[in-house]
């Protein structure tokens, strides 16, 4: 007798595997087939050898990992794509707010359906920033027939500076809880904006965001692209952001023993973006998840 739990499990996969086959068959071609959430089968998802060896500035992300994944998550991996483009050498990691000019959360003039989001004081970038970026990118192609526009009060929302040119402290609208410390991307993907849900590690799918706690302290805001386990059992991640290691934007590849806890975030409902509340309430106290696999 099959019990409940197995049942389960094969309609989930059932399910995907006929949405996946529906899509495919109504859209062909048309990119309307991954205007929709990304799914997993409950598997830990690992890398090859082959996707792990591009160079670490590249615009392959789409192409590379797109091939795992469907649904929102490849927007986000187009949008980190045309993210690169704008600095093929990574173009320089930099923080430091009391600085002249002070930091920029990306080194060019990013817009969010043709309206712009700051003014870059500097041509480098940081973390935050970049996956960010990424994000509006990705929305700016999963509304690419331009039929969308946005409130002056939501476009306020979504700047990532003041319309002064100040820079937007943390925990201040839509950028300002995506760049707060600790779990941002999950602050405003999930509580603030509803585009989002939280997503296990054994369920990441690359396009996700992830916030990294680290053994030896602080963070960084990521974007996932895979697990890895090599030929003697070491474990790691390979994901995209900008870090100094990569001299700003870049793919990099780390040892899971420097990661203290992780928090994932996935692309789900885009269209709630336009029904944005902008004084939505967002609690920071938010639990991590531990790595653990086989």
């Amino acid at each position: 007798m099959i019990g409940y739990g197995v049942m389960k499990r094969c309609m989930y996969l059932l399910m995907s595997v006929i949405l996946m086959i529906v899509t495919h068959l109504v859209s062909g071609k048309d990119s309307n087939a991954n205007l929709l959430p990304t799914m997993n089968d409950k598997k830990w998802f690992f890398l090859k050898q082959e996707d792990i060896t591009t160079d670490n500035h590249n615009t392959l992300h789409a192409k590379i990992f797109g091939k795992y994944t469907f649904g929102y998550n490849l927007y986000i991996l187009q949008g980190i794509d045309k993210t690169q483009s704008h600095a093929m050498d990574g173009g320089g990691y930099f923080m430091g707010i009391h600085a002249i000019p002070e930091e920029s959360p990306i080194g060019y003039d990013l817009s969010l359906f043709g309206k712009k989001l700051l003014n870059p004081p500097r041509t480098s970038s940081y973390c935050s920033g970049a996956t960010y970026t990424a994000f509006i990118e990705g929305l700016n192609l999963i509304y690419a027939d331009g039929a969308y526009n946005i409130s002056d009060k939501l476009y306020e929302a979504m700047r990532m500076q003041e319309r002064n040119g100040a820079r937007r402290e943390d925990n201040v609208k839509y950028w300002g809880y995506w760049n707060a410390s600790g779990f941002g991307s999950e602050m405003a993907l999930v509580q603030y904006s509803h585009m989002g849900v939280d997503i296990k590690p054994q369920n990441a799918r690359p396009g996700d965001f992830m916030n990294i706690s680290w053994r030896k302290g602080g963070g960084h805001s990521v974007i996932f692209l895979g697990w890895y386990k090599d030929n003697r059992g070491r474990k790691y991640i390979k994901f995209w952001s900008s870090q100094l290691a990569t001299n700003g934007m870049g793919d990099r590849m780390i040892s899971l023993h420097k990661i203290q806890q992780v928090k994932i975030v996935r692309l789900t409902k885009p269209d709630n973006l336009f029904f944005l509340r902008v004084q939505q309430s967002v609690n920071s106290k938010i639990a991590g998840d531990s790595i653990h696999f086989d």
